[in-house]
C-alpha cells in the first residue's frame, strides 16, 4: 500500500506539473482588479498560483477497481479567497458527484467513494464552484473538469459465439481456410498490452491449425477423407497481453465435418445376379432389384442404371429408384419361353455427377451380369392375325363358307382348339363356324341395305383347358348386289293449266336406289308402253338422274278429266337392271295468264253446278248453326236431374233380386240358366241388369275362362269378389241367389243327396223318356252299371 501511495503522489505531482504549464483560457469578469485565484492541488495547504484572475481545469486519472482500505483520493479545490475562516463553501455537481465522487465543503478535497469500473464508465465530467457561506453569493465563476478512469487488466477475452460450426470439403490440401474466429477484451486496446489478444489451438492437431493474430483455422494434414472421419472439434484459445505470461484467456469449441465430395465410385456387391420370370408377365412387370454400392453421400452417391448393348438389350429395361438408388429390372417385350428360356445381360452402374479432380482414382462406374431364366406356363390359344376383314356378297347362299381363322397353341405340347362365336355379338346368328377348323359360315341371309357391316368376336379355347381361351375380332362386310329397283325420290302431285301449251314442263322428278353401285348411280325414265300411246303428257329423261314431265297438247279441260294419273317406268344400269313404276299425280286447275293456279277440281265443280261464293259461305253458316244447336242440346240434356234410385232417404232396403221360377221348362229361354254360371264366356253381353233401372251400359268386364268342372259356390264367390272391386259397378247391394230351385215345380228334386235317406234304390229309367237332353244322366242312374261305375 506504501509503495502504490508513493506511485499515486509521484504521478500526481508530475500532472499538477503540466497543469501548471499549460496555458488557460482567460476570462474577465467584473471583479477583475480583486486578483482572486481558484486553483486545484494535491498538495494540503500548497496552492497553484496563476498571474491571471480565472478558472483553470485539466483531466485527472483514477485507476480502476482500486481495492485499498480508504477511499481513493482524487484532488482538492481551492481559491485565494480562502482565509481559512470556513466562510466559503465548495460545491461539486456533474457525473457521479455526491454518489461516486465526494468533496469536503469547508476544505475542497475529492474523494473517490467507490471502486471504479473503466469498462462500465470511463470518463466522468465534474463541475466546480465556491460560494460564500453568509451570502450565499458564487465568488468564483463554476470551472469543469474531466477524470479518466486508468485501465488495468481485469478482462479476459471472449468469443463471439460460445461453440462455432464450420465445414470443409474432404481431401482439401494443406492450408484450406475452415472458419474464422474472433474473441474481443473489454480492457483498453489504447493502453498496454491488456486488450491484445493471440489465438492458439487446444485441441484439434494435427488436421488443424489458427493463424494466432486473426483467428482463421485452416487445414493442417492433405486428403482428409471422410469416409474414414466426418466429425472434428477443434478448441481455440485467445489470451491478451500478447500471450505473455500471466495474460487472461478464454477459449470457444468449433465443430468441424468434413462434406463429401464424389471421390469414390459406385460398386457391385456381386458381379452376377439371377433372376427368373413366367412367360405371361405383362410389359412392365418388375423382375428384382440390384444396388451397386457407393460410399459417397447425396448426389455424389445418385447412380443410373442401364442395359449395355447386346443379348437381351431389346427384351428388358432397367430404370433407377430416386429414393434408394436400385436399379429395377422390367420386362420390355412379351417374353416366350418356346422361343427363348435364358438371357444373359451386362448392365452399368455409373455416378451421375462425376468430379473431374478425381478422375485419376479410377473409372466411376461398375458393370454385372444379370442372367434371366423365363418359365413356361400354359398358354392360351394365338390367332395368325390381330384382326380379320371378310367380304362376303348379299346375295350368298346360307351354308356358304366366306372365311376362315386360324389359331394354334403356343405351348409345345400343342393342344387341340375348338372355335366358337360370341353370341353377345352376334344375337341374330347370322353366322356360325365350325368348331373344328375355325370355317364360318352363313347361317341366315343378308341383307347389306339393312346392315353393311357386321362385327363379331370368334373364340378360340384349349380342348384339353377350356379355361385357356382366346378371342378375336372379325369384321364382315356385306358388298352390294342390285336387289333393289329405283323408285320416286317422293310422292308428287302436281298441277296442269287448262290453259298450257304443248311442250311445257309440268314437273322435274329424281329417282333413289337403296343399292350402292361402285360406278354410282344411273337412272333412266320412260313411259309406261301401255300409256305412250296417244298420251297426254311425255317424258324426257335428263340424263342426270332426273326427269321432266312435258305436256303433249294444248289446253286440257277439268270438266272432261280432272286428275291424271302417269305411270313412269324408272330402271338403273347395274346388273341385273332392276325397275319400277312410279305415278305421278297430275290435277287439272285454273291459271292466270302467268301460270299462276287460281283454283282447282272442288271449287270447279261447284261453279259448273251454278253456286256462287255468296251461297258457299250461306251454307256453311247454316250448317255451323247447326251443329252449335246440336252441342247447346246435349249439354241441356246432360245437365237434367237424374231420377234417383231410391226416392226417399229413409229407405234403405236392398234390392233382393229371386230366382225362384224355375220356368217353362227346356224350351223356355228367357229363364236363368245355370249353365251360364258355369261358363260365362257364353252369356248375353247385352243383357242388362233386370233388378234395376239401367241408365248407363256398362261394358261387362271379360275374365279368364273358368274350368268346366269347376264349383258354382267357388265361382259365386269369385264373382263377388270381383263385383266388389269393379269401379264400373253401380252404387247400391244387390243380392242374386242361387240356391232355391223355387216352388211347385212339376219335377221331382235331383239332387242325389235326399237319396241316401230313401229306402231301397230309386228308379231312374224314367230319364230315358224325358228326350236326348236327359241321356247323360239316364246314362249315370239308370243301370246296375252306371252304379258299378
Amino acid at each position: 500500500m506504501r509503495t502504490c501511495y508513493c506511485l499515486s503522489f509521484l504521478f500526481w505531482t508530475c500532472m499538477l506539473h503540466v497543469v501548471h504549464m499549460t496555458p488557460s483560457p482567460k476570462r474577465t469578469t467584473k471583479n477583475s482588479q480583486k486578483g482572486r485565484i481558484l486553483g486545484f492541488s494535491q498538495d494540503d495547504g500548497k496552492t497553484l498560483h496563476r498571474s491571471k484572475r480565472g478558472w483553470m481545469w485539466n483531466q485527472f486519472f483514477l485507476l480502476e477497481e482500486y481495492t485499498g482500505p480508504d477511499t481513493q483520493y482524487v484532488g482538492k479545490l481551492h481559491t485565494d479567497q480562502d482565509k481559512g475562516d470556513g466562510n466559503l463553501k465548495y460545491i461539486l455537481t456533474g457525473d457521479g458527484a455526491g454518489s461516486l465522487f465526494i468533496i469536503d465543503e469547508n476544505t475542497g478535497d475529492i474523494h473517490a467513494a467507490k471502486k471504479l469500473d473503466r469498462e462500465e464508465k470511463s470518463l466522468y465530467v465534474l463541475r466546480a464552484k465556491a460560494i460564500d457561506r453568509k451570502t450565499g453569493r458564487q465568488v468564483e465563476p463554476e470551472s469543469e473538469f474531466i477524470i479518466k478512469i486508468h485501465d488495468i487488466n481485469d478482462n479476459e477475452p471472449k468469443f463471439t459465439k460460445d461453440m462455432y460450426t464450420a465445414s470443409v470439403p474432404e481431401m482439401s490440401g494443406v492450408g484450406t481456410s475452415v472458419i474464422q474466429v474472433t474473441a474481443t477484451d473489454a480492457d483498453d486496446a489504447n493502453y498496454g498490452n491488456s486488450a491484445k489478444v493471440v489465438y492458439s489451438i487446444l485441441q484439434g492437431q494435427p488436421y488443424f491449425s489458427v493463424d494466432p493474430e486473426t483467428g482463421i483455422i485452416k487445414t493442417a494434414l492433405p486428403d482428409m477423407s471422410r469416409e474414414n472421419r466426418e466429425q472434428y472439434q477443434v478448441v481455440i484459445q485467445a489470451k491478451d497481453m500478447g500471450g505473455q505470461m500471466g495474460g487472461l484467456s478464454g477459449t470457444t469449441t468449433v465443430n468441424i465435418t468434413l462434406t463429401d465430395v464424389n471421390d469414390n465410385p459406385p460398386r457391385f456387391p456381386q458381379s452376377t445376379y439371377q433372376f427368373s420370370s413366367p412367360e405371361s408377365a405383362s410389359l412392365g412387370t418388375p423382375l428384382g432389384r440390384i444396388k451397386a454400392n457407393d460410399l459417397d453421400v447425396g448426389e455424389n452417391a445418385e447412380i443410373e442404371y442401364s442395359i449395355s448393348k447386346g443379348e437381351g438389350s431389346d427384351m428388358f429395361d432397367i430404370i433407377t429408384d430416386k429414393d434408394t438408388q436400385e436399379g429395377i429390372i422390367t420386362i420390355k417385350k412379351q417374353l416366350d419361353f418356346e422361343n427363348k428360356m435364358l438371357y444373359s445381360l451386362r448392365v452399368e452402374a455409373a455416378n451421375t455427377h462425376p468430379d473431374p479432380r478425381f478422375f485419376h482414382l479410377g473409372p466411376f462406374k461398375d458393370t454385372a451380369l444379370i442372367k434371366v431364366s423365363v418359365e413356361d406356363i400354359d398358354e392360351p390359344p394365338v390367332f395368325s392375325r390381330s384382326s380379320y376383314i371378310i367380304e362376303v356378297d348379299e346375295d350368298s347362299k346360307e351354308g356358304t363358307i366366306i372365311g376362315q381363322v386360324i389359331a394354334q397353341d403356343p405351348d409345345t405340347t400343342k393342344n387341340a382348339i375348338k372355335y366358337s362365336v360370341d353370341r353377345h355379338t352376334d344375337l341374330d346368328r347370322i353366322f356360325n363356324i365350325y368348331s373344328g377348323n375355325g370355317s364360318i359360315f352363313i347361317s341366315k341371309p343378308l341383307d347389306r341395305e339393312e346392315n353393311p357391316w357386321h362385327n363379331i368376336t370368334v373364340i378360340a379355347t384349349e380342348i384339353n383347358n377350356p379355361k385357356q381361351s382366346s378371342q378375336i375380332p372379325v369384321f364382315i362386310r356385306i358388298l352390294d348386289i342390285n336387289d333393289h329397283a329405283p323408285e320416286f325420290a317422293k310422292y308428287y302431285e302436281t298441277f296442269v293449266c287448262e290453259n298450257a301449251k304443248a311442250g311445257q314442263l309440268v314437273q322435274t322428278v329424281s329417282a333413289v336406289d337403296k343399292d350402292e353401285p361402285p360406278r354410282g348411280h344411273k337412272f333412266f325414265f320412260e313411259l309406261v308402253p301401255e300409256f305412250a300411246v296417244h298420251p297426254n303428257f311425255s317424258v324426257v329423261d335428263n340424263k342426270d338422274n332426273t326427269a321432266g314431265i312435258l305436256t303433249r297438247r294444248n289446253g286440257y279441260s277439268r270438266s272432261k278429266m280432272s286428275t291424271y294419273l302417269l305411270p313412269v317406268l324408272i330402271f338403273d344400269n347395274d346388273y341385273p337392271i332392276q325397275s319400277s313404276t312410279g305415278t305421278l299425280t297430275i290435277r287439272v286447275c285454273a291459271c292466270d295468264s302467268r301460270g299462276n293456279m287460281q283454283s282447282c277440281n272442288a271449287e270447279a265443280l261447284l261453279l259448273s253446278a251454278g253456286l256462287s261464293t255468296g251461297a258457299l259461305i250461306a251454307i256453311l253458316l247454316c250448317i255451323i248453326i247447326l251443329l252449335v244447336l246440336v252441342v247447346l242440346f246435349a249439354a241441356l240434356k246432360r245437365q237434367r236431374k237424374k231420377e234417383p234410385l231410391i226416392i226417399s232417404k229413409d229407405d234403405v232396403r236392398d234390392n233382393i233380386v229371386t230366382y225362384n221360377d224355375e220356368g217353362g221348362g227346356e224350351e223356355d229361354t228367357q229363364a236363368f240358366d245355370i249353365g251360364t254360371l258355369r261358363n260365362p264366356e257364353a252369356r248375353e253381353e247385352s243383357k242388362m241388369r233386370r233388378d234395376v233401372i239401367p241408365e248407363t251400359i256398362f261394358q261387362i268386364r271379360r275374365t279368364a275362362p273358368l274350368w268346366e268342372n269347376i264349383d258354382v259356390q267357388d265361382f259365386i264367390q269369385r264373382r263377388l269378389k270381383e263385383n266388389d272391386l269393379d269401379p264400373t259397378a253401380p252404387p247400391y247391394d244387390s243380392l242374386a241367389t242361387y240356391a232355391y230351385e223355387g216352388n211347385d215345380s212339376i219335377a221331382n228334386s235331383l239332387s242325389s243327396l235326399e237319396s241316401l235317406t230313401m229306402d231301397g234304390n230309386q228308379d231312374y229309367d224314367y230319364l230315358s223318356d224325358w228326350g236326348p237332353r236327359f241321356k247323360k244322366l239316364a246314362d249315370m242312374y239308370g243301370g246296375d252299371d252306371s252304379d258299378r261305375d
